[in-house]
This record gives structure tokens, C-alpha cells and sequence, in this order.
């Protein structure tokens, strides 16, 4: 029987749903353990004169209090990924730059003392002009965040792909329009959590934390704490209570709590509250995009020339600017586009630090680039779909160069499209919509296709530099990750992954892989998904992030498993007096193609492996574990014209999303939703529906509920779930999922990323469809997100003459 493809039931779901979960905040792995809490500073921008802690540090229970002198004392700022020289530590030293930025850290036997004593710390701060807008960040006459570089811009770069300036000469129609896109975050069940312990006597660091990866950040937090690689021990629980990105964030607070266990000689936890996580731990980019393109009457997109400027908040921190440049090589989408010319911006604000966030850079990228292929069907007089099909690239066109390197590596999106229009009855809805119309209903129906990128190639984020500043350096390229499959002398099979799941399922699709190459039942085998840096099986490119577990990490588990049914053939074939050739893997024996029942049991392989290696081929060496890093040719570093293939398989989202607007109100009813998926071979359908949905549910916030909202002053508005509203099950539309499968031809099991798709292609796709509803409003949506009163204001404020 075979496993992959099939929806089997989750091996993880038994402990979770009975309580057996372990999680950080479950874990208690040394005696004498101390409380952390942090006191965060309740302005936007301010200068730190003075901090008074004495009368905290006198409570009884109170162990010490730690502020920002005596951590940047041990410490370096953390490396990033551009040249402007932001000093970052993981506590504010002479100046705090967001509301929420820690202070000082109490440290108590329990918590409730540790945040007793917090209200017993003054400080005395001089107050600076805060800096929130984007566009102001960008002028000179902006307070500078930060002296050293001289500018809130702390990245920018200009590229120039085809022959741009011809295509525009040549366009019978120019279209420009401007997007805001806003700073969401991610709000899991868990919440940040920590436990440091640093040991004297080695000078080593052993730190326990929810933290995903990616695992290039081992290296940036061994720099911040000035000890070698192995001097710090990195340990994930076996379970994380979703993350969606944001838990890539907790890095700063590792090396925060770990200098604080340095300087107090005790292991420290320290569990982030809910409040902390909205205003103070990691978001994705708000971001302000400026768009123009050059468009032939028929429809035809020659050019684009986009700028974007993305807010990273009071600190440029690694591993962004990865939402900037994520979507780099898949800048046209799905579309034959190849003169384009980009302007990329990161700049500093008074607002919190951002990071990876389900989909990033992807809902920033697509919500413009799908908003002007409506407008530029509007304004040329053309159906949408007709302009999405003239523009889309065909199956004969795969794989698909880019203009900026992206290599799509297969797809049928004109299939994926057809489907989608079967199933939602276009023509009819356009006569439904008139008639809808003339009886004061307005519906709307509004069409998104992206490119849904997965398995980052590590050497897209060195865009950031330019080609000289890169030169100077190691190249950086490859997507690897590592998995190990071993079979114990008693015959347990036993899979240890590196992909730190957050919720995913890696467990379960792990055991699918390993039971087809072994002939065995999933049942049997047993996933570890902890992740410790001294004895997994890991990589810098390892952990939870861009959906590269489809493509990267079960690539890894099938090859450890093909080495080991490689090794158990090779032992079979010495005890059945034939080739490898001959033989086949199946119920837990090895048997003869040509006559079944001369086999041999798998156990029976084992054991000669463990208990008597006599009986071995010459040369093979005893025991049953193997261990495999997959990565791909593809991922290669970003050559001197800026050309970079940003991730190595590209799947395919076409969604259409049919919504009414109450114009009394402004609310939003979403009618229907279909959304119509590539993402090669499914390993596992049920997962796959559970990712489509989690990524839709984030999409939807991001366009009608969600923003991390601060005023003109910096401060934060949005501090509890009453004023950051999040979709309910309750505001979950009727779904439509169908899937086709064009598999990759560059993974082994043809698997591509699934499951931020609808994160990217769910904001602008219900945008558009409120737009078309409020055509007889000549409405244009060019801001997320969609509340009521901003729809309500649109159509009562910029309404001319009804149709």
C-alpha cells in the first residue's frame, strides 16, 4: 500500500487532544529555575537619562534587575543583512525606539513578585518626536531614529531588469496607482517563551525556546553573545502552539534571557503575555507600494515599474530585510512580463520590530500587482479575466524564466483558471450582479492569481547588497535540510526531523514517506521533531518558515529513507542468493520480485545489522542509521546582474471571491469563496485542506479586520484582542477548494509549498471584489484594511453620480 497522497489521520493530533502536548512553557528542565519579567517603556521615542531600580531590587523574592548597560556590557549588537550600521540590542541601551521596547528585566523565584517589582522601577526618559508614517520616515526632515546612520533609511536598492524605458515608449496606455499595505501580526495560541541557563564552568549557553528558525539566526545570536557556535545550545520542545512566522522573532529574548542567567548565575524563564506579543514581539511589514505599468490596447503588460517602501520598525533585525526582497524573483507573478524596474526601501519607524510572518513579503507584493490588473482592465475597457488571460504564462512556457531570475519549475495556470471559472458561473454572476444592482444590492466579484513561492533559497536575501558589497563575502545559496531515519535492534523505526513544526503535520507526513520506502504502517514508525543544535541533523537554512517542508524537509526524510532501504537490499540480497534489482520492500519483509514467497522480514535485516555483523556484506558498516541533507542546484547565489531564483519550487492560487456591501454600513458579507490550488503532488489532502484554511483565515484578517494601529505620537493602540480583531469561525466564508497537481520535476516526490498561498492572494482578491461592487460608487480600493467606517467613508465621501 502506498501512503503518500493519501489523507491519513495526524499522528500528532493524540497527544494534543488529550492533553499530552509538551510545550515551553510545560517544561521544566533544571531545579532552581527564576521568573523573568520586563518592564517596557511606554514611549515611542525617547532618550534613557536614568533608570532607579534599587527599591525593586529590595523585594523580597527579587533575585536582580538587569538593565540595558550591564546587557550590552556582554554582549554585541546583532548582525543583519544590510550595510547601514543600526545598533540593536536585545534591551534599549541609550534609547527607545517603540512602545513596548524592554527596559529592564526583574528577575524573581515566581512571577508574580518579578511583576510586582517592575512597578517599583522609575525611569527617567527625555521624550523625542516619534517617526510612524512611512512616507515621512522617507523625508529628511524626519527625526533619525538612529545617529549612527544618519537617515531612517536603512536599506535601499534599484533594479533594472530587460529594456524597461523602450517598453514604456512603446505603451499605448500608462497606468500609476499607490497602495498602503498594513502591520499585522500572526497571534498564535502560545505566546514567546524562554528558558536560559548559562553554565560557568563551560562558557556555554543552553537555551530552551519555542524558536522555529530559520537557523541562520544560531549565528546571529552566537555573535550577539560572543561565544563559538557550540558554546550555544539551542532546544526546541517537541510542540509549538502555531507560530505562522512570528515565533522567528523570539531570538532577541534568547540572548536576552541568557545574558541575564550569565549575570544572576541562575536559569531564568520568562513567558510572553498576549499583550507583550501584540505590541512588542514580531509583525510583518507595513508597507507603501507605488506601481506603474505599461499596457498595450489589447491587454498586453510589456512593463512594470514598481517601488516599494516597507516599515521594519525601530530596528532593521535579521533576518529582514527578508519581507522586502522575499518575492523578488517572482516579482511579475504569473505573468509573461519582462522589462521591469524596482526600487526596494526599508525604512525605520516608531513602531515594533517586524520579521517572517506567514506569506511574507507575499500579501504586501500581491495586493498591488492584482489591484492594477483590475484597474488597467477598467481603464483600457477590457474584461479582467481577458487581461489575466493575455498576460498569464502558459504550461508550454515551463519552466518559466523570470525577468529577475525566478525559475518556475512547472504549472498549467491557464487549467487552474478555467477550473475556477467553472465553478462560479462568471457569466451568470455578471447578469445577477446588474440586476442586483438596480435593486439597491451590490455584489461584487473579484479574481486573484499569484505565484506562491517555497523553499527559500538563502542567497535571495544578499539582494540587499549590491553586487560589489557582495563580493566581499561568501556567497550565500541552497536550501538545505536534513532529516535521519534509524532502525533500532529490536526492528522500531525511528525519524528524526529538523523542520521544527509549528502545527504543520510534519510528523505525520514524515511517517507516510519512511512507511512507503519501508513497506511498513506509519503507525509504527516514530517522528521526533525537537530540534537540539548539538545532535540534530541541521543546517542554517533549517527550521519552519516558507513553506519548505513539501519541498526541502520531506525530501530530506524520503532520501535518509531510501538510504536505508538502499542498506537493508543490499543485506537481503546476500541471504537470498540474488541482485537489488530483484527484490521488493513491502508488509515488513523483502521479498522476491519474480517469487513473493521467498522473503526475508525486515526485523530478521535489522537485527544482522546489530547482533551479528558478521553476517554482513564486506565492507558495510553495522547498525541501521542514516543520515541525508537534500538541496537543490537551483538555489544558487545572486550573480553580478542581480538575477536570483529567490525559492525553489513555485506553486499556483487562483481565487475568486464573489462579497455584498451593506452601503448603509460598510460591512463586508463574503457570498462565496473558491480558491483553486497547484501545489504539485499533495502528500497528504487533509493537511493540505488545513493549510489552505489557516491561510485563508490570516488572509481575511489582513483585508477586513486586522492592523497593529498607532497614533501620531507612536503609541499603540491596539493592545488586546477588543481593539486587534482577529476572524472568528464565525466569519469563515463558505469555502470551495479544488486542487490540480502539476508535480515539480525537481523534488523526488514532486511536492511543492502549500499553505501561505491564500495569506497572499486573500487581501487583494476580496479588495478587488469590493471594488467591483461599488463600481456604480467609482470606488477604488487602495488601502487595507477594509473596515467598515473606511468603506462607508469611501463610498459617502468620494461617491459622484450613481449609475
Amino acid at each position: 500500500m502506498s501512503y503518500i497522497g493519501k489523507p491519513i489521520k495526524r499522528i500528532e493530533d493524540a497527544r494534543l487532544v488529550s492533553g499530552e502536548g509538551t510545550f515551553i512553557d510545560d517544561l521544566s528542565p533544571l531545579p532552581n529555575i527564576q521568573y523573568a519579567a520586563i518592564l517596557r517603556s511606554p514611549h515611542a521615542h525617547a532618550r534613557i537619562k536614568k533608570i532607579h531600580s534599587e527599591e525593586a531590587a529590595k523585594l523580597p523574592g527579587v533575585k536582580g534587575v538587569i538593565t540595558g548597560e550591564e546587557v550590552a556590557a556582554l554582549t554585541r549588537p546583532f548582525p543583519v543583512g544590510v550595510k547601514a550600521p543600526v545598533k540593536y540590542y536585545p534591551i534599549a541601551v541609550d534609547k527607545v525606539r517603540f512602545v513596548g521596547e524592554a527596559v529592564a528585566v526583574v528577575v524573581a523565584k515566581d512571577r508574580y513578585i518579578a511583576e510586582d517589582a517592575l512597578t517599583l522601577i522609575k525611569v527617567e526618559y527625555e521624550a523625542l518626536d516619534p517617526v510612524v508614517n512611512i512616507e515621512y520616515a522617507l523625508s529628511p526632515e524626519s527625526a533619525v531614529l538612529h545617529d549612527e546612520v544618519g537617515s531612517n533609511i536603512v536599506n535601499h536598492r534599484f533594479f533594472n531588469y530587460g529594456n524597461v524605458d523602450d517598453a514604456f515608449k512603446n505603451a499605448d496606455h500608462v497606468i500609476s496607482k499607490k497602495f498602503s499595505f498594513p502591520k499585522v501580526s500572526a497571534t498564535p495560541v502560545e505566546n514567546y517563551g524562554v528558558i536560559a541557563n548559562y553554565t560557568k564552568s563551560e562558557g556555554a549557553y543552553t537555551i530552551w525556546s519555542n524558536f522555529h528558525g530559520p537557523f541562520t539566526l544560531h549565528s546571529v545570536m552566537t555573535a550577539a553573545l560572543k561565544v563559538p557556535s557550540n558554546r550555544l545550545r539551542i532546544i526546541t520542545p517537541k510542540d509549538i502552539g502555531g507560530s505562522y512566522g512570528i515565533k522567528s522573532g523570539v531570538f532577541p529574548y534568547m540572548v536576552l534571557m541568557g545574558v541575564v542567567s550569565r549575570i544572576l548565575n541562575l536559569p531564568v524563564k520568562w513567558i510572553e503575555d498576549r499583550q507583550e506579543n501584540l505590541m512588542a514581539s514580531s509583525s510583518g511589514t507595513d508597507r507603501v507600494s507605488w506601481i506603474e505599468a505599461a499596457v498595450k490596447k489589447d491587454g498586453t503588460i510589456i512593463g512594470l515599474k514598481m517601488k516599494y517602501a516597507d516599515n521594519v520598525g525601530g530596528y532593521i533585525r535579521a533576518p529582514e530585510p527578508a519581507s522586502l526582497y522575499r518575492t523578488h524573483s517572482n516579482a511579475t507573478g504569473a505573468y509573461r512580463i519582462q522589462n521591469v524596474e524596482i526600487e526596494a526601501i526599508a525604512v525605520v519607524t516608531n513602531k515594533s520590530p517586524t520579521g517572517l510572518i506567514r506569506g511574507y513579503g507575499g500579501p504586501q507584493h500581491y495586493f498591488p500587482l492584482e489591484r492594477m490588473m483590475q484597474i488597467i482592465s477598467d481603464e483600457i475597457g477590457l474584461d479582467v479575466i481577458e487581461v489575466i488571460r493575455k498576460n498569464l504564462i502558459t504550461k508550454e512556457e515551463f519552466p518559466y524564466h523570470t525577468a529577475t531570475g525566478g525559475i518556475y519549475d512547472s504549472g498549467d495556470y491557464h487549467k487552474a483558471l478555467n477550473l475556477a471559472l467553472e465553478s462560479i458561473d462568471y457569466q451568470g454572476f455578471k447578469v445577477r450582479q446588474k440586476e442586483a444592482w438596480k435593486n439597491g444590492k451590490y455584489l461584487g466579484l473579484g479574481f486573484a492569481c499569484i505565484v506562491e513561492p517555497s523553499g527559500s533559497n538563502m542567497g535571495y536575501i544578499t539582494l540587499a547588497l549590491t553586487p560589489e558589497e557582495r563580493s566581499k563575502s561568501l556567497p550565500k545559496s541552497g536550501c538545505s535540510e536534513g532529516a535521519t531515519v534509524s532502525i533500532d535492534p529490536q526492528g522500531g523505526i525511528s525519524v528524526r526531523i529538523s523542520t521544527v513544526p509549528t502545527g504543520q503535520g510534519h510528523e505525520t507526513v514524515a511517517a507516510q514517506i519512511v512507511a512507503d520506502a519501508l513497506g511498513v504502517d506509519p503507525i509504527t514508525i516514530r517522528v521526533v521533531a525537537e530540534l537540539d543544535t548539538l545532535t540534530s541533523p541541521w543546517s542554517v537554512a533549517s527550521g519552519s518558515y516558507s513553506s519548505r517542508f513539501a519541498p526541502i524537509g520531506s525530501s530530506a526524510v524520503y532520501q535518509a529513507a531510501q538510504k536505508v532501504k538502499l542498506k537493508l537490499l543490499e543485506i537481503a540480497k546476500n541471504q537470498l542468493n540474488t541482485t537489488v534489482d530483484e527484490l521488493v520492500m513491502d508488509n515488513g519483509k523483502v521479498r522476491m520480485k519474480k517469487d513473493p514467497e521467498q522473503s526475508i522480514s525486515i526485523k530478521r535485516l535489522v537485527g544482522l545489522a546489530h547482533w551479528n555483523t558478521e553476517g554482513l556484506p564486506i565492507g558495510m558498516e553495522p547498525g541501521v542509521h542514516e543520515t541525508a541533507f537534500f538541496t537543490l542546484s537551483a538555489a544558487k547565489s545572486p550573480n553580478e546582474m542581480d538575477i536570483v531564483n529567490g525559492s525553489v519550487t513555485y506553486g499556483f492560487v487562483f481565487d475568486a471571491v464573489e462579497v455584498e456591501v451593506d452601503i448603509d454600513t460598510g460591512e463586508v458579507k463574503i457570498l462565496d469563496y473558491t480558491t483553486i490550488h497547484d501545489a504539485g503532488k499533495l502528500l497528504n489532502p487533509n493537511i493540505v485542506e488545513g493549510q489552505i484554511m489557516g491561510g485563508l483565515a490570516h488572509g481575511l484578517g489582513a483585508a477586513m479586520y486586522e492592523e497593529l494601529a498607532y497614533d501620531d505620537r507612536g503609541q499603540f493602540l491596539t493592545g488586546s484582542f477588543m481593539d486587534y480583531l482577529c476572524p472568528t469561525a464565525t466569519e469563515i466564508p463558505k469555502v470551495t477548494i479544488k486542487h490540480i497537481e502539476t508535480p515539480s520535476p525537481l523534488t523526488p516526490l514532486g511536492a511543492k509549498g502549500l499553505g501561505e498561498g491564500n495569506t497572499m492572494s486573500a487581501p487583494v482578491v476580496i479588495a478587488n471584489a469590493v471594488t467591483d461592487a461599488l463600481r456604480p460608487f467609482h470606488v477604488s480600493i487602495d488601502q487595507l484594511p477594509l473596515s467598515p467606517d473606511r468603506i462607508w467613508s469611501k463610498i459617502h465621501n468620494e461617491n459622484t453620480v450613481k449609475i
